[in-house]
């Protein structure tokens, strides 16, 4: 039986006066048949969740429903068959009844959106994030904390321009400062179709399709990894894989920050298009990719959100070929205490040992033993009579490490002490001959 505009038949005082009072957003079809008509009629609440890849069955993975309201996606994503978390920001009495009659085994968490990260949420399988997006002043930053969190797919939808549903358009983003929406006060943004996309790609997902648009409102799924590459394909091969500022190999992920890959392949007319770099297996799209010269490219693109603290490797692929894995990046890793040995000097030039002749340069080679593993140019620091020198290479993690130093123009002739730090940690100095240069 459909209620409809009617009072609520069987469920007592308490659901009729709350229905009349607040109403419903979602529709339900109730156990023995009753319908609960919301805003939403069920037959377009069944008609969003259909526009995404989504599983009829979900047995073994976990969803996230982000603006759960009166929980109908929840308990669909449940029905389904997956362990569910519902979030929003305020306690509705209607989720949890609907909760109830269900006998629904749904987490249900308040929470702002701006506050999801891996560490208060956890990491899903699949997110929905369905009609949130124009409700917060900072959209860019909630698709990067939707991202951080998904593992495989996040389905997404938003208000968009009523002229905007080209995914070739400029991207184009409204603000609203008051009410300028519909005389709304709860929505601050409108993007275009392909501003949505774009944010999305920005955010750090590898692929965003466009699935449909019902209305004023625009659904893409955006996926977390590259399609499965084919066994044949172009090869290319990852020479280096450093951060783009400072060249090292350490990642902050609470920062915005980049990676600088270079890679060689006989292709060409590449672009950020058709290069398909991965970090811990999450794929991303470039912002740029630039020939060196020859056969020699470089990819430059975000780190990804959401990776966990550790070493992840790193790959690229080009025209959806196989990746090749390079050098692996440290990400969100302290520098372990350590005790640092130099066995060995020589000069950058003649190769003398435990000397440096100005006449031939400034450069000196150094091996050290006991180094963590994620030591790198940034963080070791070398010093010649106290004054720090520029570490222009240190080889990749090993038992003994070579260390490339640039030695300032303020360092004359004679004998000089040699020093090692990193971290807390200090190598016994030793003592090197510097010569004259003229």
């Amino acid at each position: 039986m459909d209620t409809g505009g009617h009072p609520l038949t069987g469920y007592g005082p308490a659901w009729k006066g709350l229905w009349e009072k607040t109403g419903w957003w979602h529709s339900f079809e109730l156990p023995g048949g009753e319908v609960i008509r919301g805003m939403n009629p069920l037959e377009v609440l069944k008609r969003r969740i259909a526009q995404f890849p989504i599983a009829a069955d979900l047995r073994g993975k976990r969803v996230l429903d982000i603006g759960a309201w009166d929980g109908w996606f929840t308990f669909e994503m449940e029905r389904r068959g997956a362990e569910v978390v519902a979030l929003d920001c305020w306690d509705n009495p209607r989720f949890r009844e609907m909760h109830a009659l269900y006998r629904s085994r749904a987490e249900y968490v308040q929470m702002d959106a701006m506050e999801i990260s891996p560490a208060t949420v956890g990491r899903f399988d699949i997110v929905l994030f369905l009609g949130v997006l124009y409700h917060l002043k900072h959209p860019l930053l909630a698709l990067e904390k939707v991202c951080s969190i998904t593992t495989e797919l996040a389905a997404i939808d938003s208000f968009v321009l009523r002229d905007g549903l080209d995914p070739n358009a400029q991207p184009v983003l409204e603000f609203y400062e008051t009410d300028q929406m519909e005389g709304q006060t709860d929505n601050w943004v409108a993007p275009n179709l392909a501003c949505l996309m774009a944010m999305c790609r920005t955010a750090g997902f590898a692929r965003v399709e466009f699935r449909n648009a019902l209305l004023y409102s625009a659904a893409v799924a955006c996926y977390r990894k590259w399609e499965q590459p084919g066994v044949a394909g172009p090869v290319v091969e990852l020479k280096s894989a450093v951060h783009n500022t400072n060249h090292g190999l350490n990642f902050d992920s609470r920062r915005d920050e980049y990676l600088t890959c270079g890679f060689t392949t006989k292709e060409e007319k590449l672009t950020v298009k058709n290069v398909q770099p991965s970090v811990g297996g999450y794929g991303v799209r470039p912002i740029s990719v630039t020939n060196i010269g020859g056969d020699l490219w470089q990819a430059n693109f975000k780190l990804p959100p959401g990776l966990t603290p550790g070493w992840h490797d790193v790959s690229i692929a080009v025209f959806g070929g196989p990746a090749h894995t390079g050098p692996a990046i440290a990400v969100d890793l302290p520098l372990i205490p350590c005790t640092p040995r130099i066995i060995g000097v020589r000069d950058g030039t003649n190769w003398a040992s435990n000397q440096l002749d100005l006449k031939s340069g400034r450069g000196i080679a150094i091996w050290c033993e006991g180094l963590p593993e994620n030591a790198d140019r940034n963080n070791l620091r070398i010093f010649l009579r106290k004054v720090l020198c520029s570490v222009e290479f240190i080889a990749a993690s090993g038992e003994t490490r070579q260390i490339n130093v640039q030695v300032p123009d303020s360092i004359g002739a004679g004998l000089a002490d040699l020093e090692l730090r990193i971290g807390n940690s200090t190598a016994p100095p030793i003592q090197i001959q510097v010569l004259p240069a003229a």
